[in-house]
């Protein structure tokens, strides 16, 4: 069986945020499919302090992954039965993530997959946003080019008000300020914008404003390298 391993957004917060099902499986699995050794490996050592590290079995699978690799590091539970843990490296494996990999060739095998619960920054910020949750898209990452950023904006915003849709997107966090911006010039004044920084983390920080009022705000939030995710619609 696969089990897709949700992993905490924010340092030491997997006590808070990681439920039992996914602490009593990092326990006992005997070899972990995951985006990063490093952290991997210190995230077991986390959650299970007892394992020791060197006996378990770990494969690097990340979005340079072939499909070839995929294939070859679900063969163990192809053909000896083993059980294997994906491990992302935050939040849940599968969305927005190299995970969706692994499970898409495990149904192709005919093995079982088993998602289990825990923290998705995506979902958190949708549901602290007070935006529509029932029509939503994730958009990754934004076109780094200013003028087919601006396009990408308008555009969405256009299909947000249309459709009534909430759109969500991410960026690398040391550009965070610079999208910030972008949004606060481009979109429209009554559309209104979630900035969710830091979930779960002490320093979290989430709030939701028509563009015009965060444009009056005597300053705008910090999110130089903090984990963001930014969220906009009717």
């Amino acid at each position: 069986m696969l089990y897709l391993l949700p992993t905490p957004l924010a340092e030491g917060t997997a006590p808070q945020v990681l439920p039992p099902q996914v602490v009593a499986a990092v326990a006992r699995l005997p070899y972990f499919l995951v985006e990063n050794l490093r952290t991997a490996r210190r995230f077991v050592k986390e959650v299970a302090p007892h394992r020791i590290i060197e006996d378990i079995r770990f494969e690097l699978i990340d979005k340079d992954s072939t499909p070839a690799q995929v294939r070859a590091a679900l063969e163990p539970l192809v053909k000896q039965g083993l059980d294997a843990g994906v491990l992302s490296e935050a939040g849940c494996p599968g969305i927005a993530d190299p995970g969706a990999a692994l499970a898409q060739e495990a149904h192709r095998l005919g093995l079982a997959v088993r998602p289990l619960v825990g923290p998705s920054s995506i979902l958190l910020a949708l549901m602290g946003s007070g935006l529509n949750g029932q029509r939503f898209a994730f958009h990754g990452y934004l076109p780094i080019e200013k003028a087919a950023r601006i396009a990408a904006l308008k555009a969405l915003e256009k299909e947000a008000f249309q459709r009534d849709q909430s759109q969500l997107c991410i960026e690398t966090p040391y550009r965070n300020d610079q999208l910030l911006a972008d949004l606060l010039a481009h979109l429209g004044p009554g559309t209104r914008l979630c900035v969710a920084a830091d979930l779960t983390a002490p320093t979290e920080y989430l709030r939701t404003l028509p563009v015009a009022a965060w444009r009056q705000l005597p300053e705008l939030p910090k999110l130089h390298k903090r984990p963001t995710v930014f969220a906009w619609g009717k």
